[in-house]
């Protein structure tokens, strides 16, 4: 078998340049490069905070419900999530604690489907009677994650459409 020098001395040069510039890099960092495609939030994050320190946790999203489109990006800086003072962490307690109802988690869902009166969601099954929508209905719209739209019709409020789905994202 015969070798192609310089094509092996060109191989040798990119292979040489690759480790280099991941010499700079932390392990861990290495896999997530490697794959540029599957991570673009990462590297856009990444652009975003060159030169700080701490990182930040952002999410984002585009997501078309029965009520129409929403467009959202959210971010916090990790130090922010990691102190939280004691109203804050009261806070964002009582909007997890509502979601965790499996009952109140599916009312949200239909609401995003289309399902906008609580009459309505009554009707669908497993949601209970019209009295314990109600009870739901008022600790979701307590918590931020309803709000009235008026003539007896609620909504998901739009900045809260994609911080619910990527609750329901981790969760799974």
């Amino acid at each position: 078998m015969e070798f192609d020098t310089e094509a092996l001395r060109d191989l040798d040069a990119r292979l040489r340049a690759v480790e280099a510039r991941l010499d700079g890099e932390p392990a861990d960092r290495r896999a997530v490069s490697a794959d540029a495609q599957t991570f673009w939030v990462l590297e856009g994050l990444r652009a975003r905070l060159a030169g700080s320190d701490g990182g930040e946790v952002v999410f984002a999203g585009e997501v078309e419900t029965a009520a129409g489109s929403a467009s959202w990006q959210y971010g916090h800086p990790t130090e922010a999530l990691l102190d939280l003072d004691e109203g804050a962490a009261d806070s964002a307690a009582a909007r997890l604690s509502a979601l965790g109802h499996p009952v109140r988690l599916q009312l949200l869902l239909a609401v995003l489907r289309g399902h906008t009166s609580p009459a309505a969601l009554a009707e669908l099954d497993g949601m209970g009677t019209t009295g314990q929508v109600y009870h739901h209905v008022r600790i979701l719209t307590a918590t931020g994650w309803l709000r009235s739209a008026g003539r007896g019709q609620i909504h998901v409020p739009v900045e809260r459409v994609v911080p619910l789905l990527v609750a329901v994202a981790t969760a799974l």
